[in-house]
């Protein structure tokens, strides 16, 4: 099982430039990170849900209790 993400402890950048802006997150704790690029009239509130939606995906799938995924079974 995938540990809880402590969303305070989450690391975010806004890098804008000129008609986007770069929104990274980092995890301190597994040492990952992500980044999305969007509109900066889609606001700070949106932009940050977006990123962290984006990192928790990321943890997900690489965390080392998921099932592999793929097509089939090896018999």
């Amino acid at each position: 099982m995938a540990r809880k993400l402590d969303e305070r402890g989450v690391i975010i950048e806004f890098l804008p430039s000129g008609s986007y802006v770069k929104v990274s997150a980092f995890d301190p704790v597994t040492m990952t990170e992500v980044s999305i690029v969007g509109n900066p009239a889609s606001g700070e509130a949106v932009l940050r849900h977006n990123v962290m939606r984006k990192l928790k995906y990321v943890l997900e799938k690489n965390s080392p209790s998921r099932p592999a995924a793929g097509r089939g079974k090896l018999v």
